[in-house]
């Protein structure tokens, strides 16, 4: 199984997590160290700066969920022209790993201070 961990709209419950759902094998609260940005409609994560905690979930998926997560965020592949870059991080429990895909241009973003996209929507 793969590890993806998400932090907005492929959250349970979100808007995207439809595209993940049938892939998924189990779901885990989580956390890693980065900085969440406001794009408009979904979030952005920075982990160029790993001085602040970002909330999210981990999905454990078959190669075909990620696939799927892949094409939602028009993830190319390692060098292509990506809006996202799929990169390995770790849970700061330090007893998960996998995927998540970072943003690296944040430049003109608004952060969101709390790290967590579903405290900052109820805002």
């Amino acid at each position: 199984m793969i590890y993806v961990f998400v932090y907005g709209t492929l959250l349970e419950g979100e808007s995207n997590h439809h595209i993940a759902a049938p892939y998924v094998r189990s779901i885990q609260e989580g956390a890693i160290r980065g900085r969440l940005f406001d794009t408009g409609p979904y979030p952005a994560l920075s982990i160029e700066k790993q001085d602040r905690i970002v909330e999210g979930q981990w999905l454990e998926v078959t190669e075909e969920g990620l696939q799927a997560m892949d094409e939602l965020e028009d993830y190319k592949g390692p060098g292509e022209d990506n809006e996202y870059e799929r990169v390995w991080i770790q849970d700061i429990s330090g007893d998960r790993e996998g995927w998540v895909y970072s943003w690296e241009d944040v430049s003109g973003l608004r952060e969101i201070l709390s790290g967590s996209w579903r405290k900052y929507q109820m805002k």
